[in-house]
């Protein structure tokens, strides 16, 4: 299971050639991903085509993992360890999700999640 972020989620709806290009590979290999409600939401802020919505909601399949007790507590961890930025707290939610499920996370912006690599968070390749 991969977790996708929310650049992730985005790209694929706009049909940019290189994430389509993995995630086509990942379906190859029969990978399954998953969402956290965050990235859930902040997709969804848009504005999409309701056609690029579907396309990522029969990507995703339904596995969007609800935001939990666990996922904030880890997310705050990750925020108070991290530096306290108040941008990244969105950034701390969503990696919090995938290190709590054990999944990596798939992200256009390695450079913003790298910092959280050494509190479990294991990133995808792009």
């Amino acid at each position: 299971m991969i977790h996708l972020d929310t650049n992730v989620l985005i790209g694929l709806a706009e049909a940019e050639t290189s994430i389509i290009r993995a995630i086509g590979k990942w379906l190859d290999d029969n990978e399954k991903f998953a969402v956290s409600s965050v990235a859930w939401f902040e997709f969804h802020c848009g504005p999409l085509e309701r056609d690029a919505i579907d396309l990522v909601e029969q990507v995703v399949a339904g596995r969007v993992v609800v935001f939990n007790a666990d996922h904030a507590q880890r997310a705050a961890e990750l925020f108070n360890s991290a530096g306290r930025q108040r941008a990244s707290r969105w950034d701390c939610m969503i990696a919090a999700a995938a290190i709590e499920s054990r999944a990596p996370l798939a992200t256009r912006n390695a450079a913003d999640f790298a910092r959280f690599k050494a509190y479990g968070l294991d990133l995808a390749a792009l």
